[in-house]
């Protein structure tokens, strides 16, 4: 089967790449790219220990072919923190205690990210409804909605300042 270039952003960063068109974008990510902060769980879209935030959404990357990126912007958990300084998502769940094993947090991680673009307020109803694509074995989810709590503060209160 004849490769396809792909021609994407990915944490910023250009890239262009051949692959085949059956490629995963998780797999394409982790053995193409070197980038494994997305993990391969259910390999159903079911868990969403995967998920990467693409043009401005959240997307399962083991049911998402790398050539429906052509074009696109991607951002992993890779791409979260800036110059050594953690997001406000990666913080919340860093002093929240929103992980366990870690398994499922970059996932957790980037739609928490998203979902906090899409709803900066939420209630914790919101929050569990928001996060409910993404699975965690470990945790009662308890400390994770407290995480997303705390990110949502914190990205308002930096909101508030800088306006």
């Amino acid at each position: 089967m004849p490769k396809k270039i792909v021609n994407v952003k990915i944490n910023g960063r250009a890239v262009e790449e051949a692959v085949e068109p059956r490629t995963l974008l998780v797999h394409f990510l982790r053995e193409k790219c070197h980038l494994t902060g997305a993990h391969i769980g259910c390999e159903t879209s079911h868990c969403g220990a995967c998920t990467v935030d693409i043009d401005g959404r959240s997307v399962k990357s083991c049911t998402h072919l790398a050539v429906q990126c052509d074009g696109s912007e991607v951002l992993t958990v890779e791409g979260l923190a800036q110059g050594g300084v953690l997001h406000a998502v990666q913080e919340g769940f860093y002093k929240e205690h929103g992980l366990q094993c870690g398994f499922c947090t970059p996932g957790m991680l980037m739609r928490a990210y998203r979902f906090l673009q899409e709803n900066p307020d939420p209630t914790e109803e919101e929050i569990r409804m928001g996060m409910s694509g993404n699975l965690c074995r470990c945790t009662g989810y308890q400390n994770i909605v407290k995480a997303v709590q705390y990110a949502a503060r914190k990205l308002r209160e930096t909101q508030a300042a800088t306006a």
